[in-house]
């Protein structure tokens, strides 16, 4: 195993690369997305979250559902009605039991007592309704959680075409530092030939250490803008993978379209949207919850009971069975405070629908902008590529020719690094103005362009 090191260093010298096998795995945006969904820390909490408020929906069957209770207990008393009471229940009665002086001076009673109870909820209003509001709650739960997780994907979007654009910005500037280097050393050979000045050799010297120090910043950049994310996957301490060499050429013909097509009328495809609308109907069952406070219960009940001196669930077995109405119509005025607290909540859960629906639209036109802006801009910016690498070259003859001095040749050499610089930033701006437009739109990113 330690000889693993030189062996590499010795295949890498040989070959000029280092070999397929020891390179780190190309981490693809669509395995970035899977990551994404099963790891992110936004999604697993919006996950739990949905599932705790699932989880709320069972509490409500408490008063649809029948309940099954099992009782045991040991009682000692000199009461009176207890002691005479616990030797009928034990169906030990005797005619000695009735004489005034052992009624009104028992002796110690003890009894095991031990039940079984049955009770069948048949008419309870909140109940129902309870239900029916605590399951719109958690549809809701689980739209917001769907939500969360296609918003994280367009982060991760973001994240992973960033973090490309970072590492595509240093082997740009790689290139163009060994070209400032290169042109240094012309230079140097030029001044020892007293073709030109030492000021020129110095001028490309300092222009060579420029470009020396933007590579330094980048290289920290794409280093950081990895961890960040693998952060955003939800594993910060795996960056053993390797990212594409350049961004993805864009579709622009079919970005235009995108971009063009009208804002759909129903909103509600997006889950943010269907969530704030579920909450709404959860919190318009809540308030008929509420108002059914006033209306009466109905419940049936059924028991077995055993009652002994000896041990549990020993001696005769009683039963009773039968039914209870109830009705409280004034509570202390708790049901007024239930019924004002869901009117309220129902209208502030209507404000925030409608807010979503109209919030949801302007995002898809401002989405749709974005991207027409950013097409535009790529345009100029492949534009200016080419007018960059044209005038680098035409500076470069003149150069060569003895017209031109190094500084309007480094100049060149820096206007098209700029310019390669700004149509890659230009190309990760369309893609990632495509990816909030489907976000908008409620499409799902699959990352696939």
């Amino acid at each position: 195993m330690r000889r693993y090191p030189f062996v590499l260093t010795l295949l890498g010298a040989l070959g000029g690369a280092t070999p397929a096998w020891a390179q780190p795995p190309l981490l693809t945006l669509p395995e970035a997305l899977q990551r994404a969904d099963a790891h992110a820390y936004a999604n697993r909490t919006a996950s739990a979250n949905a599932s705790a408020q699932s989880a709320q929906a069972i509490a409500p069957l408490r008063g649809i559902l029948p309940s099954l209770r099992v009782e045991a207990g040991y009682v000692r008393t000199t009461d009176p009605i207890g002691a005479f009471g616990t030797t009928l229940r034990q169906r030990t009665i005797t005619q000695a039991d009735f004489d005034p002086r052992r009624l009104n001076y028992p002796g110690v009673a003890s009894n095991y007592a031990g039940g079984v109870v049955l009770e069948q909820p048949l008419f309870n209003a909140d109940a129902h309704l309870g239900r029916l509001a605590a399951g719109r709650a958690a549809a809701a739960g689980r739209a917001s959680e769907q939500w969360t997780k296609r918003s994280t994907r367009v982060d991760v979007v973001r994240a992973y075409y960033g973090a490309t654009l970072a590492a595509e910005k240093v082997a740009t500037l790689e290139v163009a530092a060994r070209a400032a280097h290169e042109h240094v050393r012309q230079a140097e050979a030029m001044v020892r030939n007293g073709l030109v000045t030492r000021s020129d050799a110095l001028l490309a010297a300092v222009k060579a250490g420029e470009v020396d120090a933007q590579l330094i910043e980048a290289r920290g950049q794409a280093a950081l803008a990895k961890k960040q994310l693998a952060l955003l996957l939800g594993q910060p301490g795996d960056t053993a993978f390797a990212l594409p060499a350049a961004l993805p050429a864009a579709d622009t013909a079919a970005l235009r379209r995108e971009a063009a097509t009208p804002a759909p009328d129903n909103v509600a495809v997006r889950a943010d949207v269907r969530a704030a609308q579920l909450g709404l109907a959860a919190a318009q069952a809540d308030m008929r919850r509420a108002q059914s406070l006033y209306l009466p219960r109905l419940n049936a009940f059924a028991r077995y009971d055993w009652n002994s001196a000896d041990q549990v669930f020993a001696g005769d077995r009683n039963w009773t069975a039968g039914l209870m109405l109830s009705w409280t119509p004034f509570a202390g005025a708790s049901e007024i405070a239930e019924w004002r607290g869901g009117r309220a909540r129902a209208a502030a859960a209507q404000a925030l629908a409608e807010g979503a629906e109209a919030q949801a639209r302007l995002q898809v036109e401002q989405a749709a902008t974005e991207l027409q802006v950013a097409l535009e801009r790529l345009t100029i910016a492949e534009r200016a590529v080419g007018q960059s690498r044209e005038a680098h070259r035409i500076v470069t003859r003149r150069y060569q020719g003895e017209l031109a001095g190094v500084t309007e040749l480094l100049d060149a050499a820096a206007a098209e690094t700029a310019a390669e610089l700004g149509r890659s930033h230009a190309l990760y701006t369309a893609l990632t103005a495509a990816a909030a437009l489907r976000h908008a739109q409620g499409a799902e990113l699959n990352g696939e362009w």
